[in-house]
Order: C-alpha cells, then structure tokens, then sequence
C-alpha cells in the first residue's frame, strides 16, 4: 500500500462511504482531532503511568479510531452498515473508570493548575484536546448528523483524564496545583 495518493492535493479527502468533501470540512475537522487526541494518547502512554493507566488509555486508543471511523461515515452512506459505533456501553465503562480513580483520590476542593510532573502535564494536554474534539463534533453536528454517544463520550473522555491526571499526580506523591486567584477582594471559586 502507497502512502501517498495524491488525492488531497486539491484540499479534499474522502470519507469512507466515498463521497469527497473539502478538508476543512466540520466532519473532517473533528476526526482531525480526534486523531490528535489519540496521538497525546500515545505520548502520555510512553510516560511512566502506571500499567493500569496504560491499559486504559490502549483501550481509549482504540475505542478513539471506532469513533473516527464513526464520524467518516455519515449515516445511511454506502459503508454505515459495516462501520463500528461509539455506543452507551463504551460512555458507561468511562463513567465506570472515573468512579473507580475517582474514588482514590481526595476530594476536589478548589479549581487545579494544568501542570505537575510531564505524565501529568501531558494527560492535561489530552484533556484538554479532547475538549476541542468534542467541541467540533459539536459543530458537526450543526451541519450533518452525528451520533450523539460521540459527544458523550468525548465529554466522558475528558473527564475521565482530568480524573487520570489528579491520580497520577497523588501516585508519583505532587497532588494537585492548585489555582491561587488574584487579590480581587472577592472570595475564589
């Protein structure tokens, strides 16, 4: 297989059900960063997170290309039949992760700092793309069905690396950061 097909050198690619559409497309600028969003993935998981953590994140791996796949392949195109979904059970086993991290951590009492040790930093740089990636598959949606467990589990996702991101941190012993407002005269958050 050739890596290149010259076929996007016009500013288009084609979804899997092969309609073309421009690159900038909503559709396409959300499995864009979805992809970058596994990407992170990637380099938090060459950090030192734990076996149980990297377990998770590989699984979230793989879960992200069914929701790409997902989003490539608007419903009812020639392929949506044979193309896997995000379904209520991959956001019910994020919501079963949060619990169970959650559940070891101590309570949040105030707004924390996106930073720490690098395998903390970095699974708040995941977070936060999956925020944008749930972000544009909202706009996507505005413009063209989407499936809206995508947006669940997206929302669930960043969740649950804010979640991964405070476990680390109290597992390599930092805690959190926490957020110091400015002398404002009004109480913080």
């Amino acid at each position: 297989m050739r890596i290149y097909t010259r076929t996007g050198d016009g500013g288009e690619t084609g979804l899997f059900s092969g309609e073309r559409v421009p690159k900038d497309d909503p559709r396409v600028e959300a499995y864009g960063t979805v992809d970058e969003l596994n990407s992170f993935l990637g380099l938090v998981r060459a950090e030192p997170v734990g076996a149980d953590i990297d377990e998770l994140l590989a699984r979230i791996q793989d879960e992200l290309f069914v929701l790409g796949a997902d989003l490539a392949t608007p419903p009812g195109s020639r392929r949506d039949e044979r193309t896997p979904r995000v379904g209520p059970e991959h956001v019910r086993a994020l919501e079963a992760a949060i619990d169970h991290y959650d559940a070891q951590l101590p309570p949040l009492r105030a707004f924390i700092l996106p930073a720490g040790p690098r395998p903390v930093a970095l699974l708040q740089v995941a977070r936060a793309v999956a925020r944008r990636a749930e972000r544009r598959v909202v706009a996507a949606s505005r413009s063209t069905t989407v499936s809206p467990e995508t947006i669940r589990y997206l929302n669930r996702l960043s969740d649950l690396l804010f979640v991964l991101a405070r476990t680390t941190a109290h597992r390599l012993g930092t805690g959190d950061a926490p957020w110091h407002a400015p002398a404002t005269g009004r109480p913080a958050p």
